[in-house]
């Protein structure tokens, strides 16, 4: 048997590779019933794929979102803009289970400050969700003002204008902060259609 090529293993996470390189783990009886590592890649500057790795060795390749065989059902993963909006495994029978993120992770470094700060973590959730909904308030009424102008919807439904007026740096700024409080959103694995909306628009 030929050597595995560099490409067919797992790489070491680097420390520069946080922001935009997502792993996750689960560990599932193999073949012979001993315990196998399945490691799940997606890197947000690669083409949008998900890899496979079985304890390190690449066992498959799939446009996102994926849908990847291991023993006894199927890894479901799919990337938006912000990170991984779902990584879980969904077995033949039974409730499916989201993986781990791999330690060092952005993920995985979230996590374990929850851990050791919960009042800290919930005020950052909070927060989070707060800069949401002021976001939704604010920012919706100027974007159907925005989309109204377009000729042809004007000619169909008329223009609209927004009761919200803004200036230019309080509209950057709401940017900003929904696109802080929209990872924070993923990096915890919480999501809800309304609130998460413009983590719901990447997936569009």
């Amino acid at each position: 048997m030929e050597p595995d090529s560099p490409t067919d293993r797992l790489r070491p996470l680097r420390r520069r590779e946080v922001f935009h390189r997502y792993l996750y783990w689960i560990d599932l009886p193999g073949p012979g019933g001993d315990p196998v590592r399945y490691t799940v890649e997606a890197d947000g500057n690669e083409d949008w794929v998900a890899l496979l790795y079985a304890d390190g060795r690449r066992v498959a390749k799939a446009d996102l979102p994926a849908r990847l065989p291991v023993p006894g059902g199927v890894v479901e993963v799919d990337l938006g803009l912000y990170g991984v909006t779902r990584v879980h495994f969904v077995p033949d029978d039974g409730a499916e289970r989201r993986l781990a993120p791999v330690r060092g992770t952005l993920e995985d470094l979230r996590g374990r400050f929850a851990r050791r700060h919960p009042g800290a973590s919930r005020a950052i959730g909070w927060a989070a969700v707060a800069a949401l909904a002021v976001n939704l308030v604010l920012a919706a009424p100027q974007a159907v003002e925005f989309v109204s102008e377009i000729p042809r919807v004007a000619e169909r439904f008329g223009t609209f204008d927004s009761p919200v007026d803004l200036p230019a740096w309080l509209n950057i700024g709401l940017v900003f902060a929904g696109a802080a409080a929209s990872v924070e959103r993923v990096l915890t694995f919480r999501r809800n259609r309304v609130l998460d909306i413009e983590t719901i628009w990447t997936d569009i």
